[in-house]
């Protein structure tokens, strides 16, 4: 007996001793190559805040990145890397969601805690999936009740990337804007590495709608698309469903006057996002990409899954999984608890883009719900 409890105390200390893995694939390269930097930023931010204070349990927490492509078969390598190769304990990221799609089934297998950290489609749902960004429940609203209330907008063109992003956030778009009243005039997609948008414009001068809601894959498209759009004269007010804070200033003045739904902004006035930002602005100094709504939900992520280790007192899946419904973060974005079947209710914000890349805060919506998602029953 005694050589046995000798033989457990060895290994609880080689279990404490060991690392704590987060395995982050992003797009470094493909769609999401204009805001991934900034996602790699934030979890290395929060890494370091946490070993600095502690670690989780004890133990440090090392990050292991990889670039997925921002697409399906990229994701499948670097999942199957992160997890059979690097041993993460958990995938906590930004990706598109093909990468996402893509790399569900591969945590399935391994049972691997996934926190999905993307604004999104919505109704990705699975066992190991939390998700803590927005959902068109979240984000459509404030930009169509402010076209049409406010601007009186009544007839829109929709135009996005043709996967289940673009395709998912525009279906719920076309049915909001018709259950209050509105006319879809068309509605149009291309592939996600497109860069021509010519003809679509073209389409868009024919119809001349009172507004254009777009939903192209997060960085490259976003970028290519609005400046051509720019460059071609055209007037028709412009919300966009998946351009970011980082994304608008690298468009520079092409950007000023896109309407944004956003769960954070560098301009929200709180305690606690002035403090992360002088936090990160020190961390990175110069090389500091802009923290974004694609980033931010990453640092929140990697506090949440701390937390539920810490309420599990595991890093088991099983346990964590089921902690990661009951913890909850405040941090720059407020508090944040994936609570509402696997998803978060957020504060959202209606954000105008200045001719700097800024973002004015046109309206704030408190504790927006993020709607039927995964049903447990």
């Amino acid at each position: 007996m005694a050589g046995a409890a000798c033989l457990s105390a060895i290994t609880s200390s080689a279990t404490a001793s060991e690392p704590i893995i987060i395995g982050v694939p992003t797009g470094l390269s493909g769609a999401n190559s204009t805001v991934a930097p900034a996602v790699v930023q934030s979890s290395e931010l929060a890494v370091a805040e946490i070993n600095d204070s502690g670690g989780i349990l004890g133990r440090q927490v090392v990050l292991e990145i990889a670039d997925d492509g921002s697409g399906a078969s990229g994701a499948q390598r670097a999942f199957d890397d992160l997890i059979s190769n690097r041993n993460a304990d958990a995938i906590i990221t930004m990706e598109t969601s093909a990468a996402r799609n893509a790399g569900i089934p591969i945590v399935e297998r391994h049972q691997v805690p996934y926190i999905y950290t993307s604004l999104y489609e919505g109704r990705s749902c699975s066992p190991y999936l939390y998700a803590n960004g927005a959902v068109p429940e979240q984000m459509v609203g404030p930009i169509v009740d402010y076209f049409m209330d406010e601007e009186g907008s009544e007839r829109f063109f929709l135009v996005g990337s043709d996967y289940a992003f673009g395709r998912g956030m525009l279906e719920f778009t076309r049915s909001y804007i018709e259950e209050r009243g509105g006319e879809v005039v068309a509605e149009e997609y291309q592939p996600m590495d497109a860069t021509d948008w010519t003809s679509i414009i073209s389409q868009m001068r024919r119809n001349n709608p009172d507004a254009v809601i777009m939903s192209t894959a997060g960085g490259a498209p976003n970028v290519t698309l609005q400046r051509q759009y720019k460059a071609a004269g055209m007037q028709a007010l412009v919300g966009n469903l998946s351009v970011d804070e980082l994304t608008a200033q690298s468009m520079g003045e092409d950007a000023e006057g896109i309407y944004i739904s956003a769960s954070y902004l560098t301009a929200i006035d709180s305690a606690a996002n002035r403090d992360f930002l002088e936090r990160i602005e020190t961390h990175f100094g110069s090389d500091l990409r802009t923290p974004n709504d694609l980033s931010v939900p990453q640092y929140d992520a990697i506090y949440l899954y701390k937390a539920a280790v810490e309420m599990a007192g595991t890093t088991d899946a099983d346990a964590v999984i089921e902690a990661l419904a009951e913890v909850s973060y405040d941090g720059p974005r407020g508090t944040v608890q994936m609570n509402a079947q696997r998803h978060a209710p957020l504060t959202m914000h209606l954000g105008r883009v200045q001719g700097d890349g800024s973002v004015e805060v046109v309206e704030i919506f408190e504790g927006v719900d993020p709607g039927e998602q995964c049903p447990t029953s």
